[in-house]
Parts: C-alpha cells; sequence; structure tokens
C-alpha cells in the first residue's frame, strides 16, 4: 500500500473517537516491527522520524525503508518528519518522498512560529502534503530525552485559532503538562486547558510525550479531541532492555539480540494501539 498523509488517518479518527499512535523508528527492525503490529491488529499505522534518528541512516534510506515495509502492509501507513526545527530539513524529507511533516518553531515568539509554519505550509499543500504545527512548547522531563526543548510553555488557547488560521497547518501540538521522556512523577494534564483549545480550533488535536501517561488521562484526553500520540520513549526502552537482556539468555549472536529487540517494540506498539483504539478500525 502506498504512503498516506496524515489527515488520511486522523481525520478518520477524530471522527470516530479514538487515537491513532505515531511511533518512532530509526532502523529495519523497528519500522518492521510496528508496521506487522499495525497488519496484526488492524490498525492504521503512523511512522515518525526526527532529527536525531535520520542522520543514521539518511533521509533518502529511511524514506524507502518505509514504502518498501508499507508496500506489503493491508492497513495504511503514513511516513510522518516529527520535531523539525528547520525549513531545509523540511525540505529535503519532502523531496524525498515523506507525504507528512512537523516544524517546531515552538521555541520562537508567536509571530515568528507562524512565520516558520506557514513558509512550510507553503511549499507542502500544494504537493498534497500535511504539516503539523506546535503552539506552545512541549519540554523533556529530563536530558535522557531527545524531543523538545529544556522547558515547556502551555498552549494559550486564546491564540491557537488565530494561529491556525493564518498558517493553514492540518494538526496542532498541544503542551498541556505534557514532555517527552519517562515521567519521574505522573504528569497532570490540563484538561480544561485541552477542552478550551478543542473549542477554539477545528484541526485534529497532537499529544507528544505519550509515554508513561496514565491510561485514565489518556482517555481522557482522547474524549476531549486528541487524535494522535506520539510514543517513542517506552518503544526505544523496550527495543533497548531486550537487546542487553539477549546475552543473559544465551542469545549472544547480534542478530538474535536484534529479534528479541524487534520484538519487544512490537509488543509496545500492540499494547499502545489496544489502549488508543485504534485496533480494529481497518
Amino acid at each position: 500500500m502506498k504512503l498516506v498523509s496524515l489527515t488520511d488517518i486522523i481525520e478518520p479518527a477524530r471522527r470516530g473517537g479514538y487515537a491513532v499512535g505515531a511511533y518512532n523508528y530509526c532502523n529495519a527492525e523497528t519500522v518492521q516491527a510496528i508496521i506487522e503490529q499495525g497488519c496484526n491488529q488492524r490498525s492504521p499505522v503512523i511512522l515518525i522520524i526526527g532529527p536525531w534518528e535520520l542522520p543514521l541512516l539518511g533521509i533518502k534510506t529511511v524514506t524507502r525503508l518505509a514504502e518498501m515495509t508499507a508496500a506489503d502492509a493491508s492497513v495504511p501507513v503514513c511516513l510522518h518528519l516529527d520535531h523539525a526545527t528547520e525549513f531545509e530539513m523540511v525540505k529535503e524529507c519532502i523531496d524525498a518522498g515523506f507525504p507528512s511533516v512537523m516544524i517546531d518553531a515552538s521555541q520562537y515568539d508567536f509571530e515568528e512560529n507562524i512565520r516558520r509554519t506557514k513558509a512550510v505550509v507553503e511549499i507542502a499543500h500544494p504537493l498534497g502534503i500535511t504539516v503539523e504545527g506546535e503552539l506552545g512548547a512541549v519540554g523533556r522531563v529530563d536530558d535522557g530525552g531527545v524531543e523538545g526543548g529544556a522547558e515547556s510553555t502551555l498552549t494559550d488557547p486564546a491564540r491557537a485559532a488565530e494561529f491556525v488560521e493564518r498558517t493553514g497547518v492540518d494538526a496542532l501540538a498541544t503542551s498541556i503538562g505534557n514532555a517527552h521522556g519517562m515521567y519521574k512523577q505522573l504528569p497532570e494534564l490540563d484538561f480544561d486547558r485541552l477542552e478550551a483549545i478543542q473549542r477554539a480550533v477545528d484541526i485534529p488535536l497532537v499529544l507528544h510525550g505519550g509515554s508513561g501517561t496514565p491510561r485514565d488521562q489518556l482517555h481522557r484526553a482522547i474524549d476531549i479531541g486528541i487524535c494522535k500520540v506520539n510514543v517513542a520513549t517506552e518503544l526505544a526502552l523496550a527495543y533497548l532492555e531486550a537487546i542487553r537482556q539477549a546475552p543473559e539468555k544465551g542469545r549472544t549472536w547480534y542478530a538474535h539480540a536484534l529479534m528479541d529487540a524487534k520484538a519487544a517494540a512490537g509488543e509496545v506498539v500492540a499494547r499502545w494501539m489496544v489502549e488508543l483504539g485504534s485496533a480494529g478500525r481497518v
């Protein structure tokens, strides 16, 4: 199946009252694990990769890897650039064949965020490519994370409508008390803020930093309007732990360790697909 846009996956989620996970990958094992679980669970799939993973294989290779694996999938698959902060990287990914991109200019002031985000929309939309923007900055739990800035700033509902109207983005990443990485203490998501954002804009809303979010808070966020949830740290930790344990289990050949890591990543993805309600939707 050909790669699809983000809108093709999260608009049905918005109408159906569920969310779709966006799962981080950086190699063949993880992309296979994610898409295989999508097929097993009959769930749409969003693959995400960002500036920190792209140098491992290069933009062209990660794009072809996603295209090749998705070609045999029985479910829709979107390849989405995550948290790109530079226009040049976004343009390079668009040229390589990404059907969806995120420009994260949340570290800038409101007007500069609009300017940078709009510049990406203007080159993406004529090509049928969807764009996610971010208003308010989703920071990191600790220095172990690679996404987001050192500090968070919350999304201003009063400015959300203006941001969406002036940029033309297709999805909006929200900052409501969420953060990237594994939480050291349970987050307290600001649902009043999320409800105000949902009332202010008429596009799908995104929750970054899904790993470790309590079930009740996750489900309430989905009920309010979150329809894309990013999952990276939890998947990565399961992958690395499986490799660490492999020698203890007599799995000393590196290919066997990577098989274990792929299986561990797949278990995380399958659980999230059920939790978010995307399982059985295809």
